[in-house]
């Protein structure tokens, strides 16, 4: 590739940090799911314990599956996320009107949840219309006109799946599928009651974000976000811009998304997302995706880019089959890509998911510009001394996390070990100092105290949890995204321990100022 014309950008962690993974709905709530509000003792305590950063996964609205790799839109957030007790804060809700029988505390019941938020929205929206809070009004107004380049489609949407009985957009009537002018007039005419309530549950969600992310800021803690690759093949990006991807006369996918087999499945996965039309967007200088990028910076203030290697070329299976295996790799916008986004956004505040089925040319994009990529520690251990997700192998410019959201918890991992496979982890671990007797504490140890920028864990590492708090299984789509945390599992010493470990591995904010002395402080570290 031609390093013409390509900008450095400024590295996107100007310290060497560490941060906990955590979904929002994972958080312990009273309302069986965690919200915004709740997210704010969350930031205290992750600041008391000396760390800089929290990622979160995909925000947007969830459908099927409950998954938020599989958006209903790229610009809409999920509502669920709403703080009940910041609407009573706001008077937009009464305490009466957020009675409830229990919830479970362990895990999220979104049969349950769905209906209980749905209700409460529509009382906010019920008191908002007959004058609660007039003083929102012009800032409401303000967001729809701002918001206006996808809420208006998005609002229609998801009222329209609900007039259909939530069926897909594929099954409504041809008028609506092919969006013809004169019949979405009608609909937003008859339906414009419940598109208010879609479009103000929005305002709400995004107010609320904005001070959550307000109250990170002041306590000095940076927000990571997490910007899925695809949308969902019944989403609202789909049914009103049809143009961006590759569908056939009856606006049905010629190919959909998976990757072949690797890691997690003999027979790859097939996921089902739409493919973009590259040669569309690029005609328009990519501006649906920049606008994407834009939307999320706006709440977060580093974005990793899930399935980075798409960038280069994505799994294309045809419609229809079965499994991922027939698909085939189809080159994606790459260089040209980043250098639309680079000029209109300047830097590239992203770390690029690049896991999985990597060929040298996805590398190639990631290093030119300057992006850090992600190491995991649990794919370290088959015995091969150069093997990339090992520590020995590391770079500066990398992002280590001990398992994401798709891995069983450590403690899980570790248990399905062979002993052999246990023995030689150990081996691995005491031969780099590593101390501590607790396997996922021990993994943390040898994150925080390599020469990553950035060392990372999921909460669930940190309590030291087993495979019963994983939260995704890759392939199999339903009884993901559900695991809670409790109140009680975030009092105990494990913070304490926490703080220790981020102090003794020179992570509490340590600049940055070159790759030999961060060197030398993971070699104290060691």
């Amino acid at each position: 590739m031609s390093q013409e014309n390509i900008k450095v950008p400024s590295f996107p962690f100007d310290y060497r940090g560490s941060g906990i993974l955590l979904h929002v709905t994972s958080l312990p709530s009273s309302y069986g799911i965690g919200d915004f509000g709740a997210a704010t003792s969350w930031v205290n305590r992750l600041v008391e314990a000396g760390q800089c950063w929290w990622q979160a996964l995909p925000l947007g609205p969830t459908g099927y599956g409950n998954s938020p790799y599989q958006p209903l839109s790229s610009f809409a957030g999920n509502v669920l996320l709403i703080s009940p007790d910041w609407l009573i804060e706001d008077e937009l809700l009464r305490t009466s009107d957020c009675a409830h029988d229990p919830f479970p505390a362990a895990v999220v019941d979104y049969d349950a949840i769905v209906p209980f938020k749905h209700r409460l929205l529509q009382n906010a929206w019920k008191h908002f219309r007959a004058g609660t809070r007039s003083d929102l009004r012009a800032a409401y107004e303000q967001f729809c006109h701002d918001q206006n380049h996808w809420l208006d489609d998005y609002a229609l949407f998801r009222v329209l799946k609900a007039k259909f009985d939530n069926a897909h957009y594929l099954e409504w009537p041809t008028e609506l599928l092919q969006r013809k002018p004169a019949t979405l007039g009608r609909e937003r005419r008859e339906l414009a009651d419940q598109i208010g309530q879609v479009t103000f549950a929005q305002f709400l969600l995004f107010r609320q974000a904005e001070r959550l992310k307000a109250h990170a800021h002041k306590k000095g803690l940076r927000l990571i976000g997490d910007l899925p690759f695809f949308v969902s093949d019944d989403s609202s990006d789909v049914w009103s811009k049809p143009e961006l991807f590759l569908l056939d006369e009856q606006r049905r996918p010629r190919f959909v998304a998976g990757v072949p087999p690797d890691y997690f499945s003999v027979q790859g996965q097939l996921w089902g997302n739409p493919l973009y039309n590259w040669d569309v967007l690029r005609q328009s200088g990519y501006q649906w995706w920049i606008a994407r990028l834009r939307s999320l910076l706006v709440h977060v203030g580093v974005i990793r880019l899930d399935h980075f290697r798409a960038f280069a070329a994505a799994w294309h299976v045809p419609a229809g089959a079965l499994t991922a295996q027939s698909g085939s790799w189809v080159p994606g916008p790459g260089v040209e890509f980043f250098r639309a986004v680079q000029k209109e956004l300047g830097d590239l505040p992203f770390i690029a998911e690049d896991l999985g089925m990597i060929t040298p040319d996805v590398y190639a994009l990631r290093d030119q510009f300057h992006l850090p990529g992600m190491r995991i520690l649990q794919f370290a251990f088959d015995g091969h001394s150069d093997n990339p997700y090992l520590p020995d192998n590391f770079v500066t410019n990398t992002v280590v996390y001990t398992g994401t959201h798709d891995n069983s918890t450590a403690r899980g991992w570790f248990e399905d070990l062979t002993s052999d496979q246990r023995d030689r982890v150990w081996r691995y671990l005491t031969g780099r100092g590593v101390k501590n007797g607790v396997e996922a504490h021990a993994l943390m140890e040898l994150a925080w105290s390599s020469v990553a920028a950035l060392a990372m864990a999921p909460l669930q590492d940190l309590l030291n949890l087993g495979s019963e708090a994983r939260m995704n299984v890759p392939g199999h789509p339903q009884g993901n995204w559900r695991w809670r945390c409790t109140e009680d599992m975030l009092s105990g010493p494990s913070f304490e321990w926490l703080r220790d470990l981020t102090k003794h591995a020179n992570r509490s904010r340590t600049p940055m100022a070159s790759e030999s002395e961060i060197c030398e402080a993971a070699s104290r570290a060691n």
